[in-house]
């Protein structure tokens, strides 16, 4: 088994390396692709220096099983043809394939099944808001249709990679050192502060990043589910949160929603308010799963229920679930 990077220096293709090597996942050689700034940068995988190549046209992907890729759309489209040209699968991080009618778009706990019909050999990583909450949703779904979503998200400044982490950090201490504060990653400071505003605005007042929960969702879930967000970018370094309000076709008792998220795949119930317990971002990046708490029903929807989740957006968000992708594919024996 032969896997490829592409993007191996941003802080995803960071976050692949160290998930590969945390579930030791089978392979036999890794190699590692990046722009002109990166290449020849060297990375330790098991143990073993391996030096970041320049991503090119050409017959580099030779022999490549799976190409994981996270180095923006742009790349993406550009080089898929030469990444898929010999048989290699590519899982794209980016939103290049998302919503392309012959690119399958997966979260393993939903539709995993959908990797197996990929026309191009792509297979698209879902927005990291949308992954989260999908997982969340998918064994309430199983429970009963789910109609309506309402989702406010809270995003931390890892969804805008590893600069954008550094900058937050930056931003502190420039303002206790009482100095001029840096603003380059985002719109406005974000220390101290709460942007509303990930992504471009559409014409409809959404945002892109908005829009992506509407759409996804609805491909991923095989649903007529109509999903409304407010996307808000907030001060925590890494680990997205979401508040999220569904209506079903049928009323759902919060102890059937609680048993749905224990039994759930790639879920914890983290539920306990009489105790402060509750999901927080402080406490859980670097996890795989998708924390949930503060269930309860809606006291505007009889039909409705309210709950809070957390993940670590550039794990689940992205890196992890792109690994359990191909996961599954070697499982089923539907690699090449």
């Amino acid at each position: 088994m032969k896997v490829a990077i592409v993007g191996a220096s941003g802080a995803v293709g960071q976050e692949f390396l160290r998930v590969l090597e945390e579930r030791n996942f089978p392979l036999d050689e890794l190699v590692l692709f990046g722009s002109s700034r990166s290449a020849g940068t060297k990375y330790t995988f098991r143990g073993k220096e391996i030096e970041v190549k320049l991503l090119q046209h050409n017959d580099d992907f030779k022999g490549v099983d799976i190409a994981f890729t996270s180095a923006g759309a742009g790349t993406s489209k550009e080089f898929a043809a030469d990444i898929t040209k010999y048989g290699a699968v590519m899982i794209d991080n980016s939103s290049a394939f998302r919503m392309d009618s012959d690119v399958p778009l997966v979260v393993p706990e939903c539709n995993a099944e959908d990797a197996l019909n990929r026309p191009r050999n792509i297979i698209a990583n879902p927005n990291c808001t949308t992954i989260m909450m999908v997982t969340a949703l998918q064994p309430i779904e199983k429970l009963s249709h789910i109609k309506r979503i309402h989702v406010a998200s809270y995003q931390a400044a890892s969804g805008a990679g590893a600069a954008a982490m550094a900058e937050l950090e930056q931003q502190y201490r420039e303002i206790i050192e009482n100095k001029p504060v840096t603003v380059n990653k985002f719109a406005y400071q974000l220390a101290y502060n709460v942007i509303p505003q990930i992504d471009v605005f559409q014409d409809n007042g959404y945002t892109k990043e908005e829009m992506k929960m509407f759409n996804e969702t609805q491909k991923i879930m095989h649903s007529d589910v109509q999903c409304s967000a407010m996307c808000v970018r907030v001060p925590a370094l890494r680990s997205h949160s979401e508040a999220i309000w569904i209506e079903t076709e049928k009323p759902l008792t919060i102890e059937e929603v609680k048993n749905a998220i224990t039994n759930g795949e790639g879920l914890q119930l983290m539920d306990d308010p009489a105790n402060k317990v509750y999901p927080m971002p402080l406490f859980l990046a670097g996890k795989d799963d998708v924390y949930v708490g503060r269930i309860r029903k809606d006291l505007a929807n009889e039909n409705g229920i309210t709950l809070w989740i957390v993940g670590d957006q550039i794990k689940k968000g992205a890196a992890l679930n792109a690994v359990q992708i191909a996961e599954y594919l070697i499982k089923v024996g539907n690699v090449k």
